[in-house]
């Protein structure tokens, strides 16, 4: 009797169950007979690269694959209700009620025509039935609740008048409303700066801890979910790879795709390998005195870049670090020559022109959909004045099998690449001017970590080859010190702290870079909830 009692308490327990889930769309099989439990207050990390079917899987949980054409076998129980045979009436109340998900791009989610404490009232009501009143209050309420301040006033706002952090905020407080079990995060914090990101996953550790909500994470990125979850379960190609607590997963991974999943993440406590060259001894290409640069007119008027000075050696690479706002794309941009500063100089270093090239941080909005990835390559070429189709034609195969490509992808157009091979042509690209100084723009900061990671050699592996200064420009502090011989950290339009990227990240000076630092994704789950508690102890101070 005992051992009956024990199965019905622990049934009782479990939030998600999913025995065998298969989903495909035609001939392509996303989820390919997938199990899993989640039990009421855990947390469970879904962790795999682009196509490894993971947010297929989030979706599978709502429901939301009804209707689509998808062919979706197997078990998932989601709260009690079986969502494969539930009523389209149980699954409107599973949705938001029981189980509520939060996207990656909030901008997405939200209407940006009403208010955002509206927005929050209708899924209320759409579930509870109160009154307006009695809705606007709970909207109020759960804002207030997820920290966005001055929640009442806020809650008038409209979507553009949210920060994006705050547009998470705001997601989350929606899918609180209703009080649910579970609580689905695709990707939460994606497109959020490593400060935003970490106060996102802080709260929602909270939010665990108070309510007992079970949470599932759905991410890309290893490092936010040694910070968030019990259990992780990685996702290649539609099949479980490994699935066990978050400690022994990432301290001790049995398969060999986890362990090259954890060695292709770039460390921030892990520096460089020294360069062939001292920067000392090189010499400088390109230098930069006194940079700013101004928007707007009048009272409007504001500084995005304010009295930057750099220097750029050859065969070095300089990493600019900072958040949104932070001026580091409109620092790269002026070094470019895509905008003019309002004051200051750009100079060649000996008075020999740098040629200076950029890698866009997307590469399919900087490649035009209805040329060949060829003819985009060409076109620096043809700019220089050669005329000789035979002759750019061969440049260019040349340069796709120099970025890894192949010589005969030149009449293929940009959607038949991955975001990975789209980021190699806009490299080839670039060479094509043959540049002393590249300067790349969040280069790899939309790609998987291990494609991310084949960038990031290819990019080196040119910089030896041909002397390139490269300047790398991104917020990932850890792939920044992956690459950089030197770091520049930006705050507000300026250069708070500038040195060796060793001695910047094993003993920073300025504290707006300790606290950058600190906010990074530990790999270590120990280590993470120690920082994490060290930044509650701070913000109740």
């Amino acid at each position: 009797m005992s051992q009956v009692n024990s199965s019905v308490e622990g049934s009782m327990d479990v939030l998600v169950e999913v025995t065998d889930l298969t989903v495909g769309f035609g001939s392509l099989r996303a989820v390919d007979g997938l199990s899993f439990r989640l039990e009421k207050g855990a947390a469970l990390g879904l962790v795999g690269e682009s196509g490894s079917g993971k947010s297929t899987v989030a979706s599978a949980l709502l429901g939301l694959h009804r209707g689509t054409g998808a062919d979706v076998g197997g078990s998932v129980r989601v709260a009690g209700i079986d969502v494969q045979e539930a009523s389209d009436a149980d699954l409107h109340r599973l949705r938001g009620g029981k189980a509520a998900m939060v996207f990656q791009d909030p901008l997405s989610s939200l209407d940006p025509y009403y208010a955002i404490g509206d927005q929050i009232a209708e899924v209320y009501r759409v579930h509870t039935r109160v009154s307006r009143r009695a809705a606007r209050a709970r909207a109020v309420e759960v804002l207030d609740r997820v920290g966005i301040p001055d929640a009442l006033r806020r809650s008038r706002s409209r979507p553009h008048e949210f920060s994006g952090g705050m547009r998470q905020r705001a997601l989350i407080a929606m899918a609180l409303a209703c009080e649910p079990d579970l609580l689905i995060a695709d990707e939460p914090t994606t497109a959020l700066d490593v400060t935003v990101q970490a106060q996102i996953l802080d709260l929602l550790h909270t939010l665990r801890e108070e309510t007992g909500l079970g949470l599932l994470l759905v991410t890309h990125d290893v490092g936010v979910a040694a910070e968030s979850v019990d259990e992780i379960l990685v996702m290649r190609h539609g099949r479980a790879v490994e699935h066990g607590p978050v400690d022994t997963v990432l301290g001790a991974p049995t398969e060999p795709y986890t362990r090259d999943l954890l060695g292709a993440v770039p460390r921030v406590d892990v520096p460089r390998a020294p360069s062939e060259a001292s920067s000392a001894a090189q010499e400088v290409v390109l230098e930069a005195t006194g940079l700013r640069r101004e928007f707007g007119r009048g009272k409007r008027a504001f500084a995005a870049v304010d009295d930057v000075s750099l220097t750029i050696h050859r065969g070095e690479t300089l990493g600019i670090v900072g958040e949104s706002g932070s001026g580091k794309t409109t620092l790269g941009r002026m070094l470019v020559g895509l905008l003019k500063p309002t004051a200051g100089e750009i100079k060649p270093g000996g008075g020999v022109r740098p040629d200076v090239q950029m890698v866009f941080q997307d590469p399919v909005s900087s490649l035009n959909p209805r040329r060949s990835v060829g003819e985009s390559i060409a076109d620096p070429l043809r700019a220089r004045g050669e005329r000789d189709e035979e002759s750019i034609r061969g440049r260019v195969r040349e340069l796709l099998e120099r970025v890894g490509l192949e010589g005969a992808h030149y009449d293929r157009y940009p959607h038949e690449f991955s975001g990975g091979q789209r980021q190699r042509v806009g490299i080839a690209r670039a060479l094509a001017a043959e540049p002393r100084v590249i300067v790349c723009d969040e280069p790899v900061s939309a790609l998987d970590v291990t494609t991310q990671a084949q960038v990031v050699a290819l990019l080196g592996e040119l910089q030896r080859e041909l002397g390139l200064a490269l300047v790398f420009v991104a917020h990932d502090l850890a792939v920044v010190r992956q690459v950089s011989d030197r770091v520049a950290v930006m705050r507000r339009g300026r250069i708070v702290e500038q040195g060796p990227a060793d001695e910047v990240y094993d003993a920073p000076q300025d504290p707006y870079t300790k606290q950058l630092l600190a906010a990074v994704p530990a790999l270590d789950p120990q280590v993470a909830a120690r920082r994490r508690a060290a930044r509650r102890e701070l913000a109740t101070t």
